[in-house]
């Protein structure tokens, strides 16, 4: 263990550009057709995978004797609002949902919208998430009062700490339906389904007028996602499920279905479709009449019927790094361990257009890689040493700060 500290240090204390590392002896979760690898050694070069196999070695790298530890691909923190809010209740820390001050059947929708110009590399939230093994999330822009239930574009960031985070080919458009939506379209959801198509017809047919729910700029983004883009429903009943991939179908538009508390009533449509879905494990007593049929197994039930997910926790991002511990709880109701490693890994990216290039441990692709104290799912281990794009990230955070430097004032308040 001294050792294993003692080759993190040396890592950490390196400049910030990232290096060579040879990590040997891990137990490889590859997130991949190869499964788990025991006593298996991964080469990082020049921010990626170069290599993983048994006994390797690379002169002038880092080595780290993994010991027999977990390791993984960079965990996937769900969609969220990392970096785009610091404060839910203070205004100018809170960039997440577009608000214009009228429901949907009376305003101009704006598609346009993208949440993601708002990031903020800096936040304090950032070094919170990725120092518990979350090393990526994708940002979803909020519905606000006094805004429409088409809510914008949002993308996946890395959370390296870089300003241009942004992860080309993960752009998606977020549309927000079911009965909590009801007062933002005339309080029938059938007036959600109605606008959607009124938004379809508009652009197609280039309509521009003072009648139009969109403005040039809003109809030509709409329309990309026309063109086979991917749109992220929050949905949760199950019929409002089959009515949105129904749509999708009709339409040219690459679904994912996210919340989905009653998913599992439709996972054999929604295999057949190969729409995946998003969903909370923990989600098993209804807060509305959309989830009457939520249950503690629904990601077993998705999985066994061959629906590629992958897990967040929605409205609760500055604990977003938790989300690992909710797939140890779909584990704990039927979901295979590796099946939900790999949804927080390989799936996610696939997902977001982004498994070509991480999301597992194989060589090429980037070396975003997380060293466990222990099963990777369990509420006690802890991540030793996060890299993203083979840099090694400090393991510190303004919490860890705050926690040091209250702790020394304690001792020194007892010590006298």
């Amino acid at each position: 263990m001294r050792t294993l500290i003692a080759s993190l240090l040396v890592i950490c204390a390196s400049n910030a550009v990232a290096q060579d590392v040879l990590i040997r002896g891990a137990t490889v979760h590859t997130a991949s057709s190869k499964g788990t690898l025991t006593n298996t050694d991964v080469l990082i070069r020049d921010g990626k995978i170069h290599s993983v196999g048994s006994g390797l070695s690379a002169d002038g790298a880092v080595s780290i004797d993994a010991k027999g530890r977990a390791l993984t691909p960079g965990m996937f923190a769900g969609l969220s609002t990392i970096g785009v809010e610091e404060v839910s209740q203070e205004e100018t820390a809170n960039d997440a949902a577009l608000s214009l001050g009228a429901p949907a059947y009376e305003m101009q929708w704006r598609p346009e919208f993208d949440v993601s110009t708002a990031y903020n590399s800096r936040s304090v939230v950032v070094p919170v998430t990725r120092i518990e093994g979350m090393t990526w999330t994708v940002l979803a822009p909020g519905t606000a009062r006094g805004s429409n239930f088409l809510a914008g574009q949002g993308a996946a960031v890395t959370l390296d700490g870089r300003r241009d985070a942004v992860l080309d080919g993960s752009r998606s458009l977020f549309i927000n339906l079911g009965g909590k939506l009801n007062s933002l379209s005339g309080g029938s959801r059938a007036a959600q389904w109605m606008l959607l198509e009124q938004a379809v017809h508009e652009t197609r047919n280039r309509i521009s007028d003072d009648k139009a729910l969109m403005h040039p700029l809003g109809r030509e983004v709409f329309g990309r996602y026309l063109a086979g883009g991917r749109v992220v429903f929050h949905v949760d009943r199950a019929n409002d499920i089959v009515k949105t991939v129904s749509l999708a179908k009709r339409y040219g538009i690459k679904p994912v279905i996210a919340g989905g508390a009653e998913a599992w009533v439709v996972a054999e449509e929604l295999a057949e479709a190969k729409v995946p879905v998003i969903l909370d494990p923990l989600a098993n007593l209804p807060s509305s009449f959309d989830q009457i049929g939520a249950r503690l197994d629904n990601a077993a039930l998705l999985h066994r019927a061959g629906v590629k997910i992958t897990f967040s926790q929605f409205e609760d991002s500055h604990n977003a790094r938790k989300v690992r511990q909710t797939a140890g709880n779909a584990v704990a109701h039927g979901m295979p361990k590796e099946a939900a490693i790999t949804a927080l890994t390989a799936d996610a990216a696939d997902i977001f257009g982004l498994g070509a290039s991480r999301g597992r441990i194989a060589p090429g692709q980037a070396a975003d890689l997380v060293l466990w104290s222990g099963d990777p799912l369990d509420v006690t281990s802890v991540a030793e040493q996060v890299w993203i794009a083979g840099k090694a990230i400090e393991m510190r955070s303004r919490q860890l700060e705050l926690r040091d430097r209250y702790f020394q004032r304690l001792k020194q308040v007892t010590s006298k």
